[in-house]
């Protein structure tokens, strides 16, 4: 992937990243595939394999594929959840897991807080 991936310090990269190549320990042994999607597990195993720096893929996104990526995910949060109304109480679980559902895919930062129904 020339020009496509930047290397990282281990304390920069964050879950959801993406592998540019083969991950190899120090031995040679591959310890992970191009493209995986890195998670906070196996960020916190890299130590453990000499792991110091990782070849990353550079996502140069144009604002305008950004925002339709975000319509498209919206778009199809509305058709999952066409029979729950948003602004009702009635159905509490469905209008967290929709609350859920949006947060992740429009990346935003998960509320900490507790609903009142637990």
């Amino acid at each position: 992937m020339a020009g496509n991936y930047h290397q990282l310090a281990l304390a920069e990269v964050r879950p959801g990243m993406v592998l540019s190549d083969e991950l190899l320990d120090v031995q040679g042994h591959v310890l992970l595939a191009q493209g995986t999607v890195l998670t906070d597990t196996m960020l916190a195993l890299m130590p453990r394999h000499g792991i110091a720096v990782l070849p990353i893929v550079r996502e140069d996104v144009a604002p305008e594929q950004a925002q339709a990526a975000l319509a498209h995910h919206q778009a199809r949060i509305d058709q999952l959840f066409r029979k729950n109304d948003a602004d009702s109480d009635s159905d509490w679980a469905t209008a967290l897991l929709r609350r859920f559902v949006t947060d992740f895919r429009l990346n935003r930062a998960t509320p900490q807080e507790h609903p009142e129904h637990e």
